[in-house]
């Protein structure tokens, strides 16, 4: 009598996962996947050119607990699913697409935090720089 191969995953170690860059990032890359597996794609960690910490239905968790939390809405989640498609964000150039603009960037600022937390964005935050000190010019007692 043999023993059959063992025919579980074999799970890549967190400690070779590459966070992304921004929530913009991994928006695009759940987008990409969810895409991908609507047509049919089977999808399975560890097999990119880049292991990543998550899976898409781990961003997706992420911005449904936002959304039952009412921080989007679901004009949030639209202008995601739309823009996500295309692969792109709405441009600050076309006058047309300033209220997806505007969508979008409250959804990539409430979005940020969350992934973050979960070890799915890295680098500094959205929308914070190295801050400058600016010395006190008051009195001093």
């Amino acid at each position: 009598m043999s023993i059959a191969p063992c025919r579980a995953p074999v799970l890549v170690s967190l400690e070779r996962a590459q966070p992304f860059d921004s929530a913009e990032d991994a928006w695009f890359w759940t987008m990409a996947a969810l895409t991908a597996r609507r047509d049919g794609a089977r999808l399975g960690a560890g097999r990119g050119q880049v292991v990543r910490p998550c899976e898409p239905d781990d961003v997706v968790k992420c911005l449904d607990r936002l959304y039952r939390q009412r921080r989007i809405e679901l004009a949030h989640a639209r202008i995601l699913r739309i823009w996500g498609e295309r692969h792109e964000a709405p441009s600050p150039r076309v006058p047309q697409e300033a209220g997806d603009l505007r969508l979008w960037r409250e959804a990539m600022d409430r979005l940020d935090f969350p992934l973050r937390a979960k070890g799915i964005v890295g680098g500094p935050p959205r929308g914070l720089q190295e801050a400058e000190v600016v010395p006190f010019r008051g009195r001093l007692q």
